[in-house]
């Protein structure tokens, strides 16, 4: 019994992980999608002032990828924005 209560509650707050990180991801992707999209730049345009190829910006503003801190700050280098703005 105790196995399956242990079981049950790490399912239920690696879920609740699970939601958080999704959040965060997706509110990262809108508001980098915002700040490209009021420059009016493409997304191959970002992905090539970034160095990064043009379909993982499409996935980062989706929300499909977890991008690393290194690719925050190629993104907001390209943007010309603060780390900061992009949260």
């Amino acid at each position: 019994m105790l196995l399956k209560l242990n079981t049950k509650v790490s399912f239920t707050y690696l879920h609740l992980a699970m939601k958080s990180s999704q959040k965060i991801l997706k509110k990262f992707g809108e508001k980098v999608r915002e700040i490209r999209k009021d420059k009016e730049m493409s997304q191959e345009e970002l992905a090539h002032k970034a160095n990064l190829h043009r379909t993982y910006i499409g996935m980062i503003e989706r929300a499909e990828k977890n991008i690393t801190l290194v690719n925050i700050e190629k993104i907001a280098t390209a943007l010309g924005v603060k780390i900061k703005k992009l949260f």
